[in-house]
């Protein structure tokens, strides 16, 4: 990428971090602006110009997205609760723009969510355009780690990546139905067999996973028991939104690995998740990578 369109792109990168971190806050054009460095006179069309939206319009998508997620993953808040979060101050303005957002009322959506609405508001609108501009790694932020064998269970997800979270809420009933894997005290994976971005969303394969310390065995929520493979993996960590991973796992790849002499093991690749969303800000979530080397 040309320099000085990768220092323009980078401004803009920082512009949406400081949403991220200032989401409950009131922002001005002049402070957004200010963070990036632009004319307060011009910011609006360049910012526009980069995600087909205003700041106004971008600010109001990252805010439904929490709410999307509290409504299905936070049953015990008021949907009136989750309005003032995103910063409407009635409930009616708030049920307006999420149904135009994802064609659905906040009810119907917590009630039977049709995910992939929101996906495509997300990964399609803010997120892709987001990974162009995620930030770079450095070398030393990659290291190699000695792993035990790790005991799950698993609800699988075969299909298109915009209906994983409809796995992720029955892998999250199942937790909370029974005792093999308490999320207070089990760690939580995703195992990753393909690129979503190379594959076709039918051929899309995702295990949810929790640790367990027995096997799980026959059941009713469709769980299996499966085992992530001791061994030596490359080790990552991200901070900030997961939709933002794909520039540093495609830097291991194409930039680390082939510097360093390691071969890949044949085994899939693995995420941990040290916290979750909604219950801390997207620009907080923790995720560990891990790619499996030969030994």
């Amino acid at each position: 990428m040309d320099k000085n369109k990768q220092q323009y792109l980078q401004r803009m990168r920082k512009v949406c971090e400081y949403i991220y971190l200032h989401i409950d806050e009131v922002m001005s054009y002049e402070a957004l602006s200010q963070v990036a460095h632009f004319s307060s006179f011009h910011f609006h069309r360049q910012f526009s110009a980069i995600f087909g939206m205003s700041t106004t319009t971008f600010i109001m998508k990252v805010r439904l997205k929490r709410a999307a997620y509290q409504l299905v993953f936070q049953p015990h808040k008021s949907i009136t609760d989750i309005a003032l979060d995103a910063s409407f101050d009635y409930l009616e303005s708030f049920s307006r723009a999420f149904k135009r957002h994802f064609n659905q009322s906040p009810s119907q959506f917590r009630r039977e969510p049709q995910w992939p609405d929101w996906y495509e508001q997300f990964d399609s609108k803010i997120g892709i355009k987001m990974k162009e501009i995620n930030n770079n790694v450095l070398l030393d932020e990659i290291s190699v780690k000695n792993l035990e064998q790790i005991v799950v269970a698993v609800k699988e997800h075969i299909g298109s990546p915009s209906l994983l979270n409809n796995t992720i809420s029955q892998f999250i009933d199942w937790r909370k139905k029974t005792t093999y894997s308490p999320v207070n005290s089990s760690r939580t994976f995703g195992i990753v067999y393909n690129d979503p971005n190379n594959t076709p969303a039918e051929q899309f394969r995702f295990d949810v996973c929790g640790e367990v310390k027995q096997a799980v065995g026959d059941n009713d929520f469709g769980i299996v028991d499966k085992t992530i493979q001791g061994g030596r993996y490359i080790h990552l960590r991200h901070i900030g939104p997961h939709h933002l991973m794909d520039n540093k796992i495609y830097f291991i790849f194409a930039q680390w690995l082939p510097q360093s002499g390691e071969e890949l093991a044949d085994a899939p690749m693995f995420f941990e998740y040290q916290n979750f969303f909604p219950e801390v800000s997207e620009h907080e979530l923790i995720t560990d990578i891990y790619v499996p080397l030969k030994d």
